[in-house]
């Protein structure tokens, strides 16, 4: 069998080999040796397959359903019996999950071959009891997006100079996927295509030990695991001690080559959709390598101890790790088997934290079935049927209330294999024994899906796996004078971005309004027979109302009993609007691909991305609304976008970019100033010791908090919402109120901090202020929206203001 470098004709990190060239060798190994099996698990946005090698003995090969099913058997998520007396354990190794990171793909060819290879006397032995899965590329897309760069603009020969030009990836560079995201960060969520087929995967196995292969800045040394604090609190003491194992085995092979490494520093085990953290509230040992290189590490690249950090150099480093992890798997196999099994025991009869029971109230049932949709994703059992009164903790006032069950509602009974996984996700507060964390310390899914919830110390198990889903009304004999449907969800947008590109016109009510017994609110859409006079109206209507499930009302009259009539000046039309997506240098390319990525994938409505350095030759009267994202603006053309406004545009600036417009003439919007400290103005220069400064920087710090925000949904931005809605926070941004007839629709109070760390200057600052806010300008209107609401796409109660902001503010 042919080594990488004899196959690829090259030694490897000589160059870096594009995707499908590490693909053709996968194959090539799996074709020509009984010892692996290959696996594909999809595609990605571009074409590029996703795959994943089963590496083992030829006997544990031929046998590896069985080894799959025993597995599952030992984590309870398997009805079969336990049929396997000698099964392995289960190593999975995932490499290059941000495509700028490159050399771990090219170490992975490696470890699959000197894995394989029949003559490798170290590692035949460890085949006998371990099963090792190579996923030789997350990222296939960002990968090619990084290769093509380095290859295009490279010498002769590698230039060690940082600051030459192979160094310096341009925007959006190789690290996220074709949509922009950060596929490291959606293992939980899975909105991406490339997760949902990995993890969907993942979860037909859950290993015992999974490692994800990632590089840092260049001037870094090597990390490995036991990671840094903060630790989870559920994590168990034999998660912990495990990875110090696994720890000393790595150290010893850098120890004997010289290397350099560091542990227990910067990479915490908080966040649960990290590929460290999500196998490790799935039971297994997770674990983030980090090699030093990254984008700017090139071939070759001057450190700043003048040493030369090689491509060579980071492969064998990986490649070392990957081999000395499964080593220590292999010598402490049955060890790791029966803390598996005892893992997932204890979440079954002794599950973690306080609530053993999470009611979620059913007032939204299509947010209830994307919650649904992301539980049965992770394997986690829910249900319905249950009729009876409660007493349990109300995540929305914070209070133990009395509350009556209904069969309708979600009932989550913590006793069950997944049981950590669910708490970590549904805890209302997590809780943080160090506050110097490296991501977002709050996404409990309620809040996230703006679903009412209670958390239950009683044990109730469902009566029902399911709910019976709501038939949408026929259209049917055309004899109606109009139809009406809810506007409360994602799924209602998909209808009316639908019905816009079929040419339906589409009214919408400012105001609610009753007909008969039947009452609406203020946003619902309406569809009226006077103005689409056309054959094909109710055909058109009954199928788009069936493909997206939309329930609609008929009406026979235009006459409101309650509330304006469907002909007054108080039930507009929803233009279609054409949209611009800013993209380029100086935007925060993970914010622009959210907004791209929904429109495109989530309700399939077109939408143009054009590059900010190109805004001046684009005729911005083409388009009726324009989408800046979180960024850094250089030379913003200020004058230009609010002429185009005043002429009826309108413009939506999302976080960095509300920078651009707060303070200037002509914009509404004002920086909020701190409240002055004549004391602390008097106070002595900052004496406090060096070591402490990290520290101190982070009484500032807002790494990701949940923050109740005052919702006025009497405004077009607030349509569909109650009088609140849940946000997560990423900085202490916020402005004073709008005035001069700019509407305050989203502001904080005193009482809005709800969850995660807040450094307690940052929560002084936002105790007041507006966060979402409308202000008219001429013809046209700003739409200020200072936090993300698309948040990595699992901000799922987000996702109606933000389309309230394209469809429904004027």
């Amino acid at each position: 069998m042919q080594s990488p470098a004899e196959f690829l004709s090259y030694p490897l990190g000589s160059q870096y080999t594009y995707h499908y060239r590490i693909a053709e060798y996968v194959k090539y190994v799996a074709q020509n040796s009984k010892k692996v099996k290959l696996v594909p698990y999809g595609t990605t946005n571009e074409g590029r397959p996703l795959m994943v090698a089963f590496v083992g003995s030829e006997e544990n090969i031929a046998r590896l359903e069985d080894i799959r099913q025993h597995n599952l058997h030992l984590a309870g998520l398997s009805s079969g019996p336990a049929t396997l007396s000698n099964a392995p354990a289960i190593v999975w190794l995932s490499y290059n999950v941000h495509g700028n990171e490159p050399s771990s793909s090219e170490a992975g060819m490696q470890t699959l071959y000197d894995l394989v290879n029949p003559n490798n006397s170290r590692t035949q032995p460890w085949l006998k009891n371990t099963v090792i899965v190579i996923d030789p590329c997350l990222n296939p897309d960002g990968r090619d997006r990084y290769v093509n760069f380095y290859n295009q603009n490279r010498g002769l020969l590698p230039d060690p100079n940082a600051s030459s030009r192979e160094h310096a990836e341009p925007w959006p560079g190789g690290r996220v996927n074709h949509y922009y995201f950060d596929l490291n960060r959606d293992w939980a969520w899975q909105t991406q295509k490339e997760v949902q087929g990995r993890v969907g995967l993942y979860n037909q196995w859950l290993p015992q030990i999974h490692v994800d292969f990632h590089e840092q800045g260049f001037n870094n040394p090597y990390y490995f695991a036991p990671a840094a604090e903060p630790f989870h609190k559920d994590i168990t003491p034999w998660q912990r001690e495990f990875q110090n194992v696994i720890g000393r085995n790595n150290a010893k092979y850098f120890d004997q080559n010289g290397w350099l490494y560091f542990t227990k520093e910067v990479f915490d085990l908080l966040y649960p959709s990290y590929g460290d953290t999500y196998p490790i509230y799935n039971g297994s040992i997770g674990m983030t390598y980090e090699q030093g290189g990254g984008p700017a590490g090139g071939l070759a690249v001057t450190m700043r101890s003048g040493d030369t950090l090689t491509l060579a150099d980071r492969i064998a480093h990986h490649h070392s790790n990957g081999l000395s992890t499964v080593e220590t798997a292999s010598n402490n196999a049955q060890k790791v088997l029966d803390e598996y099994k005892k893992y997932f025991d204890n979440g079954r009869t002794n599950p973690p934290g306080a609530y053993k029971t999470y009611i979620i109230k059913n007032e939204n049932p299509d947010k209830l079935a994307k919650l649904a949709e992301l539980f049965d994703r992770n394997q986690i059992k829910y249900g319905y049927g249950v009729n009876r009164s409660v007493n349990g903790y109300n995540y929305f006032t914070g209070k133990n209330e009395n509350y009556t069950v209904n069969s309708a509602d979600m009932v989550v009974n913590a006793y069950q294999p997944k049981a950590v996984l669910l708490t970590v996700l549904l805890e209302p507060k997590t809780f943080i024994a160090d506050s110097n964390t490296y991501d977002i310390t709050a996404w409990s899914l309620p809040y996230a899906y703006g679903l009412k919830a209670y958390g239950l110390t009683e044990s109730i198990k469902p009566v029902s796996s399911t709910l019976a889903a709501a038939q949408a009304a026929s259209v049917g004999n055309g004899g109606s004078y109009a139809y009406v449907c809810t506007w409360q969800s994602v799924q209602d947008v998909k209808f009316l971005a639908a019905l816009l590109q079929k040419g339906i016109k589409v009214r919408n009510a400012s105001l609610p309004f009753e007909v008969g017994t039947k009452k609406f609110t203020a946003g619902s859409l309406i569809l009226t027979r006077a103005g689409n006079n056309r054959a094909d109206f109710d055909k058109i209507v009954d199928e788009t109302a069936a493909k997206f499930e939309r329930k609609l009302t008929p009406l026979s009259t235009g006459f409101a009993d309650k509330g304006a009539d469907l002909g007054s000046s108080a039930v507009g039309y929803i233009t279609k609007p054409r949209v611009m997506l800013v993209s380029g240098d100086g935007v925060s390319a993970n914010d622009m691909g959210e907004v791209w990525h929904f429109f495109e994938q989530q309700i399939g409505y077109p939408i143009s991305v054009i590059r900010y350095q190109d805004l001046s030759r684009v005729k911005l009267s083409d388009f009726d609304v324009a989408i800046f994202p979180d960024g850094r603006y250089a030379n913003f053309p200020l004058e230009r976008i609010q002429n185009w406004v005043s002429d009826g545009g309108k413009l939506i600036a999302m976080g960095g970019a509300i920078s651009q417009l707060a303070d200037k003439k002509g914009f509404a919007l004002k920086s909020k100033e701190d409240a002055k400290d004549d004391k602390a103005a008097k106070k002595s220069p900052d004496l406090a010791p060096y070591d402490s400064r990290d520290r101190e920087s982070i009484r500032s710090n807002v790494p990701g908090a949940i923050f109740k925000v005052y919702l006025d949904n009497t405004h077009p931005l607030g349509y569909g919402y109650p009088a609140y809605y849940y946000t997560l926070k990423l900085g202490d941004d916020i402005y004073d109120y709008l005035d001069n007839g700019g509407v305050n629709v989203g502001v904080l109070k005193k009482d809005s901090y709800v969850s995660g760390f807040v450094g307690q200057k940052a929560k002084t600052r936002l105790s007041a202020g507006l966060l979402f806010g409308v202000q008219s300008l001429g013809r046209g209107s700003v739409v200020y929206l200072t936090d993300d609401p698309l948040f990595r796409s699992f901000w799922e109660n987000g996702k109606l203001l933000f389309s309230n902001a394209v469809f429904m503010t004027n």
